[in-house]
């Protein structure tokens, strides 16, 4: 059974860094892409970040570059989050989410391509 379980989330002020885990089981790890996503109330699930764990490659929502750093560990079947610089805006419930092929530049943030979710971590910034 493929599980993904998150991590990391809390309360935060603005400028401050969280690092996000996702941790998952039941799957081979290497070659398989890994998404964070977030939604918030009233808004759409939106892309984060994607890694692909066969290759290293990542992928970043315009919004996230330079402030969030992907990552994995494929002993520890694990993906990580990092997030810099966070924003009242950054506020959000946090998902991780994969799929057994690579990530794609444009196919990473949509959410109908990936098979298995987790289920979700609250980050919060406060101003």
């Amino acid at each position: 059974e493929v599980q993904l379980v998150e991590s990391g989330g809390g309360l935060v002020q603005a400028g401050g860094s969280l690092r996000l885990s996702c941790a998952t089981s039941g799957f081979t790890f290497a070659d398989w892409s890994i998404g964070w996503f977030r939604h918030t109330a009233g808004k759409e699930r939106e892309g984060v970040s994607c890694i692909s764990t066969g290759n290293g490659n990542t992928y970043y929502a315009d919004s996230e570059k330079g402030r969030f750093t992907i990552s994995s560990d494929n002993a520890k079947n694990t993906v990580y989050l990092q997030m810099n610089s966070l924003k009242p805006e950054d506020t959000a419930v946090y998902y991780c989410a994969a799929r057994p092929v690579q990530c794609s530049r444009t196919g990473w943030p949509r959410i109908g391509k990936y098979d298995y979710w987790g289920q979700g971590t609250q980050v919060t910034v406060s101003s």
